[in-house]
């Protein structure tokens, strides 16, 4: 994502639809975002999903936070379950494997978001636990799931060949 991207991602974070029942959003400024963007930490990287025509339809990210390496992923309503977040989350992991020295990358989802859960199963996520109450969603608070896949479970990439 360049910070030309910024207005788009505005646009869809401004959307309620673009987050769905199971996720929470706020309503924030287009200048919000830009100074966002501009404090992301070196170690938090986002990437648009797109088709092959390079129509932007979703983003997914990394983030290092102490040794922990998570990803987070969305797509916008009208793309979903047409296998975009699957293969994105194999590209991702298979680079972040190839590219860094970790043993694990980690994800969270909603409780009630069987969908997200079936992409991370997909791609050898496992889960790990319940965590209570880890958001306030549309007037309640909601449980999440840990997931996570080990360098070990992963052995090979799936998708990418090499890192350059």
């Amino acid at each position: 994502m360049e910070k030309e991207d910024v207005p788009l991602l505005n646009e869809w974070g401004n959307n309620p639809e673009y987050y769905g029942e199971t996720e929470w959003g706020t309503q924030v400024s287009r200048t919000e975002d830009e100074k966002t963007y501009e404090k992301l930490p070196p170690d938090t990287k986002v990437f648009f999903i797109e088709r092959k025509d390079g129509t932007k339809v979703g983003l997914i990210n990394h983030r290092l936070t102490g040794t922990l390496l998570e990803i987070g992923y969305g797509l916008v309503p009208s793309e979903r379950g047409k296998g975009y977040c699957s293969e994105a989350v194999s590209i991702l992991v298979d680079y972040l494997f190839l590219s860094r020295d970790v043993v694990r990358i980690q994800a969270q989802t909603d409780v009630r978001n069987v969908a997200s859960q079936k992409v991370l199963e997909r791609n050898g996520f496992k889960r790990e636990g319940t965590i209570r109450k880890a958001g306030f969603v549309r007037g309640e608070w909601r449980d999440r799931f840990l997931y996570s896949t080990l360098r070990e479970e992963w052995k090979e990439p799936k998708m990418l060949t090499r890192t350059n």
